[in-house]
């Protein structure tokens, strides 16, 4: 009887496990849902300012931002979770910095790495790998001011000459079973920018200078252009989040559904104990009952 008070317990226990993760599925899916809807629309938005960028670049020539230079390291961002429970989406964001051609062609000399994310900390500071900045726990319900922390060191280092370009490493969340880890450019503002953000295959421009510009075509480039930088940092944000959620409340579902065959299988166990000690009861209530009658 003790075997089948320990198959109870473990059925109870896992029960206890299974209504966890049904509850932190649910709740990933909601927030899932709102992440998504902030992604497509700073998607959106952030390749909207990309391309008025590229008509103002196409009519006014050289902007703030996009001058190609020769000195000057590059400097990679990594954008991983705080939190784990989301499947491998950390792992193939860490991989995909790892494995790319950009960063094993260059000294360690030659770029810097911010993290922004607990996870890409530990993991990268594990391996050895020099972080110039960390970024850890920003919430979740990012303000502009949260983003400009960040978006202010790039800028600043970038004004210095410190950087001559930059590259983010993030999701693109695709939908609730799938995203991609990709390599972006952030900085200069060139065509392997507007590449990466709003594809090559964009019609010409007319360069002819058609706008009409207010109040000057200094002030507005110059607000664009930080612009661009807040909404393309804030648009990673969202598209990791988006996709981590989606990646948990995976997790959780194949959790839930592992917990639920566990304890089908426990169950059976436990019936076939129980049939078990009952038969060998029966046997031994026959077998006495023979030798009393004996």
């Amino acid at each position: 009887m003790a075997f089948l008070i320990d198959i109870k317990k473990k059925i109870q226990s896992v029960q206890g496990t299974r209504k966890i993760t049904q509850a932190m599925e649910l709740v990933a899916a909601s927030r899932m849902k709102s992440f998504q809807r902030k992604a497509l629309a700073s998607r959106g938005y952030a390749r909207s300012l990309v391309g008025g960028l590229r008509q103002a670049k196409a009519e006014w020539g050289e902007l703030p931002f996009a001058a190609v230079r020769e000195e000057g390291k590059v400097l990679f961002v990594i954008v991983t979770s705080d939190k784990g429970l989301c499947g491998s989406l950390n792992q193939q964001l860490i991989r995909a910095l790892l494995r790319d051609e950009k960063w094993n062609a260059l000294s360690s000399d030659q770029k810097l790495l911010f993290t922004i994310g607990r996870k890409s900390f530990d993991a990268l500071n594990a391996r050895g790998v020099p972080i110039e900045k960390r970024y850890d726990g920003l919430k979740e319900d990012l303000t502009s001011l949260d983003a400009l922390v960040v978006v202010n060191e790039i800028a600043e280092r970038w004004e210095r000459g410190e950087i001559r370009e930059v590259r983010f490493v993030a999701p693109e969340y695709v939908n609730a079973f799938t995203s991609r880890a990709l390599v972006k450019t952030y900085l200069p503002f060139g065509d392997e920018m507007v590449a990466s953000h709003i594809g090559e295959d964009e019609t010409p421009i007319d360069r002819a200078p058609t706008s009409v510009i207010e109040p000057d075509r200094d002030t507005l480039v110059e607000k664009l252009s930080n612009q661009l930088l807040e909404a393309l940092f804030s648009h990673a944000f969202y598209e990791l989040k988006a996709s981590e959620y989606s990646s948990r409340m995976v997790a959780m579902k194949n959790a839930t559904e592992a917990a639920g065959d566990m304890i089908k299988a426990l169950t059976r166990e436990f019936n076939k104990a129980r049939q078990a000690a009952i038969t060998q009861e029966i046997a031994e209530l026959a077998g006495a009952g023979a030798a009393m009658e004996g």
